[in-house]
């Protein structure tokens, strides 16, 4: 049995969370210089691509945040079962973290405490949103992942008929994307859930935003519906900020998951251009 104190955890969920809000990763610059380089350079969809080269840039040199929307935090905790915590309770822990991070690096704190009546922000961005599975092993991977409201707002889950099939997933997608437009900050990453349950499937999405850009699903009729519905949502030509162009979307990873022989749940979790993402193994 391997000893993780929970110190640690809370240390490092806060140097993820900073690190996500200021420093965009490697494979999503790629992305926006490729789609720079696609784009007519008279057009309005490359001066926003341009803008957002030069904003990730300025953000990763004078260590200010990406966006001014910093997200809700989600944390997933790949946790091994051969791992006990010490030191406090781990939901704790995590929030924390979570706390010390939006306050030491100025962070935009945008949680309430009430979704309803009382709207009043707990002025910590926490509680976070945790999600953990427990695994072989002995190690713990943490994956921070700050989710922007305006993208987040955009996603779509139903509980198709199990008699639909590749054409009507994809008329779903491509109206939750139409529908989006530019309020997801496009070009976008589009994470979608198939199978499970109504509660399930909404987290397969969101797991889907994971992935390394441009990963595809094992397997190969996933991985080629994952390519049909990269093209199919590039060919609506919203374009970067939504005023047109040839590149709306950097990527789409489907997970899927068994599910009820009367049930086909499918999810669209839809993912800003600012795609804020950090991991560590412990």
């Amino acid at each position: 049995m391997r000893e993780i104190p929970l110190s640690l955890v809370r240390e490092k969920i806060k140097e993820l969370f900073i690190s996500a809000n200021i420093e965009l990763e490697d494979e999503v610059f790629e992305k926006l210089k490729n789609a720079l380089s696609k784009e007519d350079k008279n057009s309005l969809s490359y001066e926003v691509l341009r803008i957002l080269n030069e904003n990730y840039k300025i953000a990763n040199n004078k260590r200010i945040p990406l966006c001014q929307d910093t997200g809700i935090a989600i944390i997933f905790l790949k946790i091994g079962q051969d791992i006990h915590f010490s030191g406090g309770v781990l939901k704790d822990a995590v929030n924390k973290g979570v706390e010390e991070a939006y306050k030491q690096a100025y962070l935009r704190k945008s949680i309430v405490n009430d979704p309803l009546y009382m709207r009043k922000n707990t002025f910590t961005n926490t509680p976070s949103i945790i999600h953990c599975e427990i695994v072989p092993g002995d190690k713990l991977e943490i994956i921070a992942l700050p989710k922007g409201g305006g993208a987040e707002n955009t996603s779509r889950l139903i509980m198709g008929e199990p008699s639909w099939g590749e054409d009507e997933i994809i008329q779903f997608v491509i109206d939750t994307v139409k529908g989006a437009g530019g309020k997801a900050c496009p070009p976008i990453i589009v994470g979608i859930g198939i199978g499970g349950s109504f509660d399930y499937v909404g987290l397969l999405a969101k797991k889907a935003l994971t992935r390394p850009i441009g990963t595809h699903n094992s397997c190969e009729k996933y991985a080629h519906l994952e390519e049909k519905l990269l093209n199919a949502i590039n060919n609506t030509g919203i374009g970067s900020g939504g005023l047109g162009g040839k590149i709306t979307c950097f990527a789409v990873h489907i997970e899927i998951y068994p599910t009820h022989i009367a049930s086909l749940p499918i999810a669209v979790n839809i993912q800003c251009n600012s795609h804020r993402i950090k991991r560590v193994i412990i």
